[in-house]
């Protein structure tokens, strides 16, 4: 069952919560077979509603990563809700394009790379946990920023919680060689997501616009 669940649609960082939710609700269910109880049909009830709601919430699709050069795609599902020219980003050596994407509950909330290269440095920030949709929230909540280096160019990518979303997960270590598109973490329970590209990125999503990780291209690098 393990295998089954996290081969086809469930993350692995939810099976902890997902197994014995399943496991429970099956032996609520034979409880009230055997004693046809209401107080045991009732908690049945309520535990198969909270193990569909798990699994639909770490739901894990399979995505088709486009072919190209340059391509920069999305980390994470949700909304578009801002795009803001930067006068500079240290890692980056050139002025920036924040994308940022709000992440509600009903997203698929498995973040993906945006681009191959060579992980540079992984920096944790504390802060607060504002509601997510707020724009202070980028600046002011708890975050992981990754700085990515493919030679060519460099993207920093950030995960940031929101006020349900309490537990960042990043797999990656500095010095790992990473391929776009590849799970590598996720936050749970609603969240934001972040991209500074270089300034001349050309820029493929509008504000509003609806995008999944690994599959949308969010920008291409000119060189």
């Amino acid at each position: 069952m393990i295998t089954f669940l996290s081969g086809c649609f469930v993350a692995k960082e939810g099976l902890g919560l997902v197994l014995p939710a399943i496991f429970l609700t099956l032996v609520l269910w034979f409880l009230f077979w055997l004693n046809n109880h209401t107080a045991i049909l009732f908690l049945a009830v309520i535990f198969s509603v909270s193990t569909v709601l798990l699994i639909f919430f770490f739901r894990d699709p399979k995505r088709i990563i486009p072919g190209g050069e340059n391509l920069i795609l999305s980390p994470a599902d949700g909304r578009v809700d801002e795009i803001e020219k930067l006068s500079s980003a240290s890692f980056l050596e050139t002025a920036a394009i924040r994308v940022s994407i709000f992440m509600s509950l009903f997203d698929v909330h498995i973040n993906r790379l945006p681009i191959s290269g060579e992980v540079k440095y992984i920096e944790h920030k504390s802060g607060k946990s504002l509601p997510a949709f707020k724009k202070e929230s980028a600046k002011e909540n708890e975050q992981t920023e990754i700085g990515i280096d493919n030679l060519s160019f460099r993207v920093i990518l950030r995960q940031m919680v929101g006020f349900t979303a309490r537990r960042i997960i990043c797999h990656l270590k500095v010095g790992d060689k990473v391929k776009i598109g590849e799970r590598f973490g996720m936050i749970k329970f609603g969240s934001r997501a972040e991209l500074l590209l270089p300034q001349n990125v050309e820029i493929e999503v509008n504000l509003g616009d609806r995008v999944k990780a690994g599959e949308t291209i969010i920008g291409i690098f000119k060189r």
